[in-house]
């Protein structure tokens, strides 16, 4: 399994995505669920993928395919909108469903799979897009300014406590590994390392780049004072009087 998580604020947008894949408890590996589209001045484009591993791979290899496209054909490069990006992305997923999903399904392999994709291209403001496994797609708003994929349930709490679209980067950051942190915490599926991106709003160029690997000092604090800040909280609550 997997999880990802993208989120679009006023400052800018925050992407993450974990790299553990596995099929069974023997076989377990790691593997890089987040790819990125940069060409400086003119556009950034992230995309995460959750769920078969074969299926998210085919779709970007069909997407880089488009870098050789004749002259004139819409690429991931020369499209002039992120809804337009979101519908390629979501027509790859279809091809691959379509050539591999039957054949998966007969050997009683699950063939689904999700991707994130967001970021900003000159002339338009930043754009968030979930894609689901048919091709099919929803944009992030105000009102829902982030989207997860993979194990969701687990980091779910904190975001929805937390983040706004007026959060500013840093603590948005800090909310994502503690988002992280309690998917690891409580599901086996989802490990570090962890890749985040940064894209500060129109400079249409990647902020920074991290990849958070077991040891992090930084992880490794956070979730260390995080456990025990929640257990001094719930000591400092009062017992319900009705369990005399």
């Amino acid at each position: 399994m997997t999880y990802c998580v993208a989120l679009r604020l006023d400052s800018g947008m925050i992407f993450a995505s974990d790299s553990r894949t596995n099929a069974g408890v023997d076989h377990i590996a790691t593997f890089c669920k987040m790819r990125v589209y940069e060409k400086p001045g003119d556009r950034v484009i992230v995309l995460l993928s959750s769920g078969n591993l074969a299926i998210t791979q085919g779709v970007i290899n069909i997407l880089d395919r488009h870098q050789k496209a004749p002259q004139g054909e819409s690429t991931i490069w020369s499209v002039t909108s992120m809804f337009d990006v979101a519908a390629l992305a979501g027509d790859a997923l279809r091809e691959m469903q379509q050539r591999d999903g039957k054949m998966l399904m007969q050997s009683g392999i699950e063939a689904s799979a999700n991707i994130i994709v967001g970021g900003q291209i000159s002339g338009e403001d930043e754009r968030l897009f979930h894609i689901y496994s048919q091709g099919n797609f929803i944009e992030a708003s105000d009102e829902t300014p982030y989207f997860q994929l993979g194990e969701a349930k687990y980091g779910k709490p904190i975001l929805d406590r937390v983040l706004t679209p007026g959060t500013p980067q840093k603590e948005a950051a800090k909310c994502v590994l503690i988002s992280f942190d309690s998917t690891i915490k409580s599901n086996i599926s989802v490990g570090l390392p962890i890749d985040m991106l940064w894209y500060p709003r129109d400079s249409l160029r990647v902020g920074v780049q991290q990849r958070i690997r077991e040891g992090d000092p930084y992880f490794s604090m956070l979730r260390q004072r995080w456990g025990g800040g929640l257990r001094r909280v719930f000591g400092e609550l009062p017992d319900p009087d009705w369990m005399e």
